[in-house]
């Protein structure tokens, strides 16, 4: 990795990992797409995604909902899921300084399974306060599975298989993203939206117990339980001088700050007139999830071949030309750019995600930690900020707000490209 450093002035982390782990055994190879580790580890953290996800996003259908029942404006019910990108956003940072005391798997199964019963707290909570406080604590304890899953991957799959794994665990996401909305709008609406919370947060603990069962140990992972807060803090600036590294962090807050408004807003819209549809129809739009794992797998299958960049412009290029449709009012153009914008996220996340980990020579938690510091920022910021534009000029306001998030991305991805494709 390349730094704005001089290489002579290596940090005080750098001195202190060769001191204390210089004796450690040489790495072993990774594994290797098709052999059985790969097929567990794979599928393991397919499951991780899944309940991660389903957990993080079972609200997002609920909004219209929370509005109605407890009186607010559509900003304020989208808290429901703002506080909880938000609050993970910032327990990213700490699960990869934890990462390394205590390691990979632990941490992840410990996160779900908590995880899992704030959720079933929120399901039971009386207030609208309440509800926010389970969900806040909710996000703070996943931020211990997305950046460690991304380092556990760069470190114990072949490098020649990673793009197409963190495809696939991309894919996981989408299809946890994708049920935990559609059922829940499903159930919610038949069983009420309480019973829904609660068999999402059974559901997700049981897969935290299978997760940790197929997972297997770290190989490449060495415990390193001397770095201090002012090693943690040297590698990560270290990340944040890289030359393209922050290019990549800032597309993945732009890129979630596009997928979170879209679809925070979407149901708003798709509930109003004159499309009027009922929350389980509004439900069943989220199935352009599917196109996401389709496109993740894809995506990283394409970056390995023909590098991170292209696929990462084509992302953005597919998300531009379907926030356009969604402005029209013929449901089936709408539909369409909903599937498109799906498509381009997890086009463009996929192979920036795995552009991350070969980026990083080191630190690589820390590396996936900042990349998801912005990635889970931008989606709660931008997407609480685009209720604003809802409220007062309705949907052609909300997409002039990601059109302009869009061109932003477009001009990172521009430097990227120019710097290399790979």
């Amino acid at each position: 990795m390349q730094s704005l450093s001089d290489p002579a002035n290596t940090t005080t982390t750098a001195r202190r990992s060769a001191a204390t782990i210089g004796a450690k055994p040489a790495p072993v190879q990774g594994a290797t797409r098709g052999s059985a580790a790969y097929q567990r580890i794979v599928l393991a953290l397919f499951c991780s995604g899944f309940a991660t996800f389903s957990l993080l996003y079972c609200v997002q259908p609920l909004l219209p909902a929370f509005a109605h029942e407890f009186n607010i404006g559509a900003a304020s019910a989208s808290l429901a899921l703002s506080v909880s990108t938000g609050l993970l956003a910032l327990s990213i940072l700490l699960a990869g300084m934890v990462s390394e005391r205590y390691g990979r798997k632990e941490l992840m199964f410990a996160s779900l399974a908590t995880a899992a019963c704030c959720n079933l707290l929120a399901g039971v909570a009386p207030t609208w306060h309440l509800i926010l406080a389970a969900r806040a604590l909710e996000g703070l304890a996943l931020g211990g599975v997305p950046a460690v899953a991304m380092a556990y991957l760069a470190e114990e799959i072949d490098a020649r298989g990673l793009g197409f794994a963190m495809g696939l665990y991309v894919g996981g996401n989408a299809f946890g993203g994708m049920m935990g909305r559609v059922s829940m709008s499903m159930m919610a609406e038949s069983y009420g939206w309480r019973t829904a919370m609660l068999v999402i947060g059974a559901l997700d603990l049981v897969l935290a117990v299978v997760f940790v069962m197929l997972l297997p140990g770290s190989r490449n992972f060495v415990r390193n339980g001397t770095l201090r807060l002012r090693d943690h803090l040297a590698l990560w600036q270290r990340h944040l001088g890289h030359a393209r590294l922050p290019l990549t962090f800032g597309i993945a807050a732009l890129n979630m700050g596009i997928f979170a408004t879209s679809y925070n807003y979407a149901g708003f819209r798709l509930m109003s007139p004159p499309f009027s549809l009922s929350a389980t129809v509004t439900g069943l739009i989220f199935s352009a999830y599917i196109f996401g794992i389709v496109s993740s797998s894809w995506a990283g299958a394409l970056a390995d071949r023909y590098g991170r960049a292209p696929l990462v412009a084509a992302g953005i290029a597919i998300s531009c030309a379907g926030l356009f449709l969604t402005c029209t009012s013929w449901l089936p153009l709408v539909i369409t750019g909903i599937v498109l914008l799906t498509i381009g996220f997890f086009t463009t996340h996929s192979a920036a995600s795995s552009w991350v980990g070969r980026m990083a020579k080191e630190g690589k938690g820390h590396a996936a930690s900042l990349y998801l510091l912005a990635y889970y920022l931008g989606g709660s910021i931008l997407g609480s900020a685009g209720g604003w534009f809802w409220e007062h000029s309705g949907w052609n306001a909300v997409a002039a707000f990601m059109l302009l998030q869009v061109a932003t991305a477009a001009w990172l991805a521009r430097r990227l490209w120019q710097q290399g494709r790979n």
